[in-house]
């Protein structure tokens, strides 16, 4: 029988192209991809770093996992010091900001004996290394309503519903008419509602969406921003970031990024803590978190733009030294 509506209004336009993850396992978000993983793979003992969103924990105590932590180095490797791995236990590594080398992914697989799981929600660009389970989050870099993807050779014993994304593209909408302010409310319920939904495959919505992007012009768009930022900042930036094309923040480390955080804010130019929950950590976890200005330097902006962030730092900076 036919089912398909014909006439009425015109819904969104469907775009014809590819996504860049073509072939992986899509879902509703990062979130899913976990639990999926901890599922598939039977995961019963867990090791996160502590300088991590707080959605990562709730995910393993939703599945019944049991969670021990973990610090991290300045560089943002894991402190194998601060871990004590048993049998069984997985690994959870965190690709921030994508400056992680292959070496270091392979060196925490090798640590675990290939128990690994692997966030490249920084690095959506980033493509899988063979074997290792591997997960990224769409709307931290696009302008999607949600998603993530997964590459694992693990399965699940049954199937997904399909999600449905329009309560998530409300503040998408309007941020383009009114501007971020006048929908911050919608984006931040948007955002509570990830945390009670389910595992799902990805909503129509968000495929559509994802087959409209130019990716190779967002890859090169980042990167030439994070270039420029890294010229004018990497002498006052405690870290030595590594440039990559798509790359996801441009992480400036200082002293006492708080009130420079809060001053930027005032000026229409907004720097997240990541993550809230971990800034109250002591050891280098609290302190990347508290410190770290993660400057945004994503495909809506250009060098004019660069140049006006970079020029408002420098004179914060100055002040703070004052």
């Amino acid at each position: 029988m036919h089912h398909k509506e014909i006439g009425g209004y015109l819904e969104l336009e469907h775009f014809c192209g590819s996504e860049y993850h073509e072939g992986a396992v899509a879902l509703n978000a990062a979130r899913s991809c976990l639990l999926y993983l901890l599922e598939a793979r039977g995961v019963q003992s867990i090791w996160i770093p502590m300088y991590l969103c707080d959605s990562v924990g709730e995910s393993c105590k939703a599945a019944g996992v049991a969670i021990r932590t973990y610090d991290v180095t300045k560089d943002f490797k894991p402190d194998y010091h601060t871990i004590n791995l048993t049998a069984g236990d997985y690994l959870y590594l965190v690709d921030y900001y994508g400056q992680l080398a292959q070496g270091d992914v392979l060196e925490a697989r090798d640590y675990c004996d290939g128990r690994l799981i692997l966030d490249e929600v920084q690095a959506f660009f980033r493509l899988p290394l063979p074997g290792i389970d591997t997960l990224y989050c769409c709307r931290k870099f696009f302008g999607v309503p949600d998603g993530g993807y997964l590459y694992t050779n693990a399965q699940l014993a049954h199937t997904l519903p399909q999600a449905k994304s329009t309560q998530h593209a409300l503040h998408l909408l309007g941020r383009m008419d009114d501007g971020a302010n006048a929908h911050y409310g919608e984006y931040s319920a948007s955002e509570h509602l990830f945390a009670g939904e389910h595992m799902s495959a990805m909503s129509e919505i968000t495929h559509n969406l994802l087959r409209g992007i130019d990716y190779k012009a967002v890859a090169e768009s980042r990167l030439r921003n994070f270039l420029f930022v890294h010229d004018r900042l990497g002498e006052k930036n405690e870290l030595v970031p590594v440039a990559h094309p798509g790359a996801f923040m441009y992480p400036l480390l200082v002293r006492d990024a708080s009130p420079i955080r809060s001053a930027m804010q005032q000026r229409k130019i907004y720097v997240p803590t990541l993550w809230p929950g971990a800034a109250r950590l002591e050891g280098m976890s609290g302190r990347l978190s508290r410190d770290i200005l993660p400057l945004p330097i994503d495909q809506r902006y250009d060098e004019e733009d660069m140049e006006y962030m970079c020029d408002i730092v420098e004179e914060l900076l100055k002040r703070g030294r004052r």
